[in-house]
């Protein structure tokens, strides 16, 4: 049994599955944080070595058995209630909130855990107050997997009033995909509230000014990286760019898949999407043909007459299947109702443009250089970069439709 909770085989939505909910409400008294997180962060890198049973020891508020040859990890109800300060107290540790570079010491006040798909709403300040106020530490279940809770913490920091800090991670689960960690800050300061993102474990810290450019930096970043990171947007717009005839074509094709992803990605995050289970790995499905039909459609011979205006319907058709796969993947780490959501869904949007600039940056230059030379050295380049394209996407296709199946 792993600690995690089971990837999905689709190329959107893995970091729906590792998130991190940080609230932070500021006071003349202090910082008050408000965490939610999965929690195997909290007790996976505390397993201890094996023991004579050939079983390792358990971590904190855990025990382990084996059960069809396979190691499973269950949450410890009995020491969870007899204690559950202390498991409050490891998110404390691992957790640092640092002003001026110096680290400030957390007092715990309250702790819930939540059986994952049962937990309440998180997703602004006052829904973090409530989750932590009110009923049973754990209410009690049947044996629970580790994997399968939710844990929620509030963490005081006494310092006075202050404006900027950071906060970072100490901690190194081992978690697979632990990587793609998505984690939001929301600062709430007076009548501001700025939202952060920062992926990954957060060992290098995020500095929280109050700052409403600093805050959107963060979601711009993360575009560029979804699009830089993401192969299959990637080698989608290669497509694109190689089967342009000059610069005027080009423009056509970006402007259009631009427009195309953007529509989807507002309709797709507030709502105006199917919601069956069935929609996203077709989205996703749909991608990877779409980059074979691009591979096609650029080494076909040009057609005379509206080239561009067609080559602008197509990649904005195309675009519109791109866009919802950006929006899904947003839509999990915020809330339509969560604060400044605009300023957040548009700053992502704007380093999707960014991410897909660059990588026309890079290749639009090179084709030039190519098509100056002999024919077949051009042809030969195209064709075998579509080539390559569409043998990757057809792997894809074969997966996304078992999924889909």
């Amino acid at each position: 049994m792993v600690w995690s909770y089971a990837e999905s085989a689709n190329a959107h939505f893995n970091l729906n599955q590792n998130v991190r909910i940080h609230h932070v409400a500021h006071s003349e008294h202090g910082l008050d944080v408000y965490v939610r997180l999965p929690m195997p962060y909290l007790v996976a890198e505390l397993v201890g070595p094996k023991g004579a049973d050939g079983l390792p020891a358990p971590a904190p508020y855990t025990y382990n058995q084996i059960e069809d040859g396979a190691l499973m990890h269950y949450v410890d109800q009995i020491a969870l209630r007899s204690d559950p300060t202390g498991l409050a107290r490891i998110a404390a540790n691992s957790l640092l909130l640092s002003i001026d570079g110096q680290q400030q010491n957390a007092d715990v006040v309250s702790i819930r855990l939540h059986l994952l798909g049962q937990e309440p709403g998180f997703a602004t300040l006052d829904e973090a107050r409530a989750a932590l106020v009110s009923g049973d530490v754990f209410p009690k279940t049947d044996e629970t997997f580790v994997g399968a809770v939710m844990v929620d913490v509030h963490l005081r920091f006494n310092t006075g009033q202050t404006g900027a800090y950071s906060l970072s991670y100490t901690s190194d689960p081992g978690l697979a995909g632990q990587e793609d960690t998505a984690n939001l800050i929301l600062d709430y300061n007076g009548q501001d509230v700025r939202t952060y993102r920062a992926r990954g474990l957060m060992h290098t810290p995020v500095d929280v000014s109050g700052s409403a450019t600093s805050a959107a930096s963060t979601f711009f970043i993360e575009g560029i990286r979804h699009i830089l990171e993401g192969p299959d947007h990637v080698l989608f717009v290669l497509c694109m760019i190689i089967g342009a005839l000059n610069l005027h074509s080009l423009l056509a094709r970006v402007t259009g898949f631009t427009l195309g992803h953007t529509v989807t990605l507002i309709l797709g995050f507030f709502g105006f999407a199917p919601s069956g289970a069935w929609f996203i790995p077709t989205v996703e499905l749909a991608i990877a043909l779409s980059i074979i039909y691009a591979a096609m459609m650029a080494v076909r011979p040009p057609e005379k007459g509206h080239r561009d205006l067609k080559a602008f319907a197509i990649t904005s058709g195309i675009g519109l299947l791109h866009g919802f796969g950006f929006s899904f993947m947003l839509h999990q780490i915020l809330r339509v109702d969560a604060p400044n959501v605009w300023h957040s869904l548009l700053a992502f949007n704007i380093g999707v443009e960014a991410g897909q600039l660059m990588i026309v940056l890079v290749v639009w230059p090179l084709v030039l250089f190519l098509r100056k030379q002999p024919g077949r050295i051009w042809v030969g380049s195209r064709a075998a970069v579509a080539a390559c394209a569409s043998l990757i996407a057809m792997v894809w296709v074969v997966e996304r439709a078992e999924v889909l199946l």
